[in-house]
C-alpha cells in the first residue's frame, strides 16, 4: 500500500515547520449531533476557509509505520478559540491502515474512498463540514454556542480520530489542521489533487484492465505512482 506514500511526504515536508504544535488526542467526550444539525450564517462565529479563502481537505492512506507511527493531532496557527473571523483552511489526515487488508481491485478502490467518507460520518457539536468533491475544497462552519461552551480542535479533531479508527483497518491517524494565514495552501492543494488524480486512476485501471498504455491520458499518474502499474498489469 504505497499508492500515496510519496504524496504523504511531500505533505509531512510541508506540515513540518516550528510552527507547529501537538494537541491532546483524549478530548473525543465532546457532544456529537444529527447529520441534520445545520449551522446557519446568523449562528455561525465564523467559517474556515470561507468563501474565495483557501479550504484544503485531504485523507492519504498508507500502510507504512514511519509515516504514521501512533495518533497524533498536529495544529498549525491558532486555535478555535483564538480565531475572530473567516480565515484559510486545511485538514491533512495521514491514515495508516493494517498491511494486506485494503484488498485488490474493486475492493482496494472501496475501501479507499470509504476511509475518506469519514469526513461525512462525523458530527461534532457546532463544527460543520462543508465538502465540495468537484472543486476539491473543505471548510467548516465553527456555531457561536459550541464556541462558548469551549469547542477547540483538541476536541474535534478527537472526535474525527475516533470516526477513523472506527474501520478495523485503521490502525492510527496522524491529523493536522492548519489556520496560519502566510501558510502555502496552494502546494498542499496540489499534494490534494496528486492523491485524488491517484484514486481516480485505480478506477480507471478497474474499469479499463485492457487497454493501450500509450494512447491513455492517466499514463503519467500511473508510470510515476508505485504500485500503479503492477496493479494494472496484475489485472
Amino acid at each position: 500500500m504505497k499508492l500515496y506514500d510519496e504524496t504523504i511526504q511531500k505533505c509531512i515536508a510541508l506540515l513540518n515547520t516550528g510552527e507547529s504544535r501537538p494537541l491532546p488526542t483524549d478530548g473525543g467526550d465532546w457532544p456529537e449531533v444529527s447529520d441534520r444539525s445545520m449551522i446557519l450564517r446568523s449562528d455561525m462565529a465564523y467559517e474556515l476557509g470561507g468563501e474565495g479563502l483557501p479550504a484544503v481537505g485531504c485523507t492519504l492512506v498508507t500502510a507504512e509505520k514511519s509515516l504514521c507511527s501512533a495518533d497524533a493531532l498536529t495544529l498549525l496557527g491558532p486555535d478555535l478559540p483564538e480565531i475572530k473571523r473567516d480565515i484559510p483552511f486545511a485538514r491533512i489526515a495521514i491514515v495508516r491502515v493494517a498491511p494486506d487488508t485494503m484488498g485488490e481491485g474493486q475492493a482496494l478502490y472501496n475501501a479507499i474512498r470509504a476511509l475518506e467518507y469519514t469526513r461525512y460520518h462525523f458530527y461534532p457539536e457546532g463544527f460543520m463540514m462543508r465538502v465540495s468533491s468537484t472543486r476539491h475544497k473543505e471548510s467548516v462552519r465553527i456555531g457561536k454556542n459550541a464556541l462558548a461552551k469551549g469547542l477547540s480542535f483538541a476536541k474535534a479533531g478527537s472526535r474525527m480520530i475516533s470516526a477513523f479508527r472506527k474501520n478495523s483497518r485503521v490502525e492510527a491517524v496522524r491529523l493536522f489542521y492548519v489556520t496560519l494565514e502566510s501558510f502555502d495552501y496552494r502546494a498542499l492543494e496540489r499534494c490534494a489533487a496528486e492523491a485524488e488524480a491517484i484514486t481516480k486512476t485505480i478506477d480507471h485501471i478497474l474499469k479499463n484492465a485492457v487497454m493501450d498504455c500509450g494512447a491513455c491520458s492517466l499514463q503519467t499518474v500511473c508510470n510515476e505512482v508505485e504500485g500503479l502499474r503492477e496493479l494494472h498489469f496484475a489485472l
